[in-house]
């Protein structure tokens, strides 16, 4: 769709977010039943509170602009999720699915990021104060979320790597780990 100007770019953007904001509330139940940390699991559920209060600012946007709230694909949205749900089929019973899931939440972060910071501005150029206020709370919001991933996931990518090392030395002396995951399955097989 070609924009006549930037209020319509904006208002296309927000219904972006909107559907993204939609497809989140209906993936982060999933990442949290897939979770195997209690601490990230918590987090999911968190957020999935947080990303329904993000829905209802999107929603109060359009209000603010005079804009019935609607939506758009957000495509970026969709192969985020995709490929989050891709990697928990393929790393069942690994110990590698929670370090997965914290970077995949955290691409789908940064993706949020961008597009608040990128509303918001909008917003700021057409002199929209209310609604640059309003999509810089969320934005605040997901920057947290983002730090709070990075916390929970250091922890967790300590012990993949510690079951990593156990790993290779079991390998080394010819057993076989009882703690081996699939990625090092497949690097001490070839």
């Amino acid at each position: 769709m070609k924009h006549e100007n930037l209020h319509s770019l904006l208002v296309e953007e927000l219904k972006d977010i909107y559907d993204a904001e939609q497809q989140l509330v209906k993936a982060l139940p999933k990442m949290a039943k897939a979770a195997d940390s209690a601490e990230l699991k918590a987090g999911f559920e968190e957020h999935l509170s947080a990303t329904k209060t993000h829905v209802q600012r999107v929603e109060q946007a359009f209000k603010l602009l005079g804009e019935k709230a609607d939506t758009k694909t957000c495509k970026a949205m969709k192969g985020l999720i995709a490929e989050g749900e891709e990697l928990i089929g393929e790393h069942k019973q690994s110990t590698l699915l929670d370090a997965g899931l914290v970077g995949a939440a955290q691409r789908v972060e940064h993706y949020e990021i961008a597009a608040y910071g990128t509303v918001a501005a909008y917003a700021d150029a057409l002199g929209h104060t209310d609604v640059s206020d309003l999509l810089r709370q969320t934005l605040e919001e997901e920057k947290q979320t983002d730090a709070l991933l990075t916390q929970i996931g250091l922890p967790i990518n300590e012990a993949c790597a510690a079951g990593d090392a156990s790993t290779m030395v079991d390998m080394t002396h010819g057993r076989a780990s009882t703690k081996r995951d699939d990625i090092g399955d497949r690097r001490h097989t070839s």
